[in-house]
């Protein structure tokens, strides 16, 4: 589809939108499907009525989709025809729901295709970039998931940010291959892709096999993506012989990334850059350049172009560098607010700063090192342990895949560190494991426990789900 074709169709759905649903400014529409043209072409017409977009991740149960749309008070749902049940779940659940399928075998619901008028609707100058535009729901792992909501200003200057971040023009080819519920989907270089005129490829899902195929094929030169897919693709078949000569780069993030994965790439000459922010900041926030990818390997780069960044301590003052310290954003690209949650929404900024509850060190230069999350902090007798130093560490190991540390309650301690590791050997002991501590951290740094998996529990987005590994901690050692 060229652009003339997405902006005529997109306009004619907005006239539809409105005269056949009767949607308008300020109304809430979602989407509930894996990536396909008629998501982005909903987010435009969305736009162009000053209506807000809600995409919903479709992997989560019905009674999760259901809170979703009615805490947001959507009246209109789009769906794919897999998810002709989960809407089906809602309709029923949800008074004067509307579902509309955008699969022409669905004959439930009405079609997606019927509502778009013969002609574009006109633009309405009544919207202005201060509109909100995009609500995402964070994962909510403490609790209810909340809804960040994000105006059309935001979106534009997160891809101002992306464009100065990968160098983007109109000859880039783009692959889509992570989902675009998620804002590290649709707006780290989906968005921003669109906005400079370059080509997007969308897949519906994460495939390696058809990723290695199209980066090939297509010629793609960048794509995101998150850590365990891009461990998925080293450790394909075709890796070794894959066509990669194409790439620019490769954008990650979301999690922490694994520095021997990085190493991988690098030695097939593709630059991985690492990118920081949160879906409140739309998400970019912080990012490396391909230029600094092989110098600062691990780090997460510089404040990104057009917003701020500072890293405070405990009694709200600025961290000296090398001291970790929470990350506060603030900017045009940080969200309106949480929907229908003033508490939340007082509780989440200091002033005009976003606390995003990560912590993080900034060196000399500024180029900022992850460490973990506030929540994910261990005090073991008055001691502060990071988990996400025993991690590097641990996966530094040669026969480590990946691994997790979580607390785990001590009547002595208070808490104490608890591993989970993978490995590639399964002879491994957790003596042998622990030697890789040995002269490197203090030995109240130290796991108590290293219990193996065959997996780590993640999320859509690859981060790791450390409140499903509580469960399977040991309460005796």
């Amino acid at each position: 589809m060229d652009y003339a074709a997405f902006a005529n169709l997109s306009a004619r759905l907005a006239g539809g939108l409105t005269d056949k649903l009767k949607v308008k400014k300020g109304d809430r529409v979602a989407f509930l499907g894996e990536n396909c043209p008629e998501m982005l072409l909903l987010l435009f017409a969305c736009a162009r009525l000053g209506a807000i977009f809600l995409p919903i991740n479709w992997r989560l149960a019905n009674p999760e989709i259901i809170y979703i749309l009615r805490n947001s008070g959507t009246n209109h749902l789009i769906h794919d025809l897999k998810r002709s049940s989960a809407a089906a779940s809602a309709s029923s659940s949800i008074s004067g729901l509307c579902c509309i399928c955008i699969d022409g075998l669905e004959n439930t619901f009405p079609q997606f295709f019927d509502i778009i008028n013969k002609q574009p609707s006109p633009e309405n100058p009544s919207i202005v970039p201060e509109d909100p535009v995009l609500l995402v729901y964070t994962s909510g792992t403490t609790g209810k998931p909340k809804g960040a909501l994000l105006t059309q200003s935001a979106l534009s200057w997160n891809a101002i940010n992306s464009a100065n971040m990968h160098d983007l023009n109109q000859h880039d080819r783009v692959l889509t291959a992570i989902p675009m519920f998620h804002v590290g989907g649709l707006n780290v270089l989906t968005l921003p892709a669109l906005r400079v005129g370059a080509t997007v490829i969308l897949h519906r899902g994460f495939d390696p096999t058809t990723v290695l195929y199209t980066i090939k094929r297509k010629k793609i030169t960048l794509t995101v993506l998150v850590p365990s897919q891009m461990q998925s693709l080293v450790t394909h078949t075709s890796w070794a012989k894959s066509d990669l000569k194409s790439l620019r780069m490769v954008t990650t993030g979301s999690t922490m990334v694994p520095v021997p994965l990085i190493k991988i790439w690098h030695r097939r000459k593709v630059p991985v850059v690492q990118v920081y922010g949160t879906t409140e900041t739309s998400p970019i926030a912080a990012y490396l350049h391909s230029r600094q990818a092989l110098q600062h390997i691990g780090s997460v780069g510089l404040t990104a172009r057009h917003c701020e960044l500072r890293i405070v301590d405990a009694d709200g003052h600025r961290a000296p560098e090398n001291t970790p310290g929470e990350i506060q954003i603030r900017g045009p690209n940080v969200m309106h607010e949480y929907w229908n949650d003033p508490i939340a929404t007082a509780n989440a900024f200091d002033g005009k700063w976003f606390r995003t509850g990560d912590i993080a060190k900034s060196d000399a230069s500024g180029f900022l090192t992850i460490i973990g999350r506030q929540n994910d902090l261990i005090i073991s007798g008055g001691e502060n342990i990071y988990p996400a130093e025993l991690e590097q560490l641990l996966e530094s190991h040669p026969k480590v895949s990946e691994a997790a540390v979580i607390a785990q309650q001590d009547e002595i301690w208070g808490a104490v560190p608890v591993a989970f590791v993978v490995c590639k050997d399964p002879t491994l002991t957790p003596s042998q494991i622990m030697k890789i501590f040995d002269g490197k951290i203090a030995r109240f740094k130290r796991p108590k426990a290293i219990l193996f998996l065959d997996s780590l529990p993640r999320n859509t987005m690859g981060k790791i789900q450390k409140s499903a590994l509580k469960d399977l901690a040991p309460y005796n050692y």
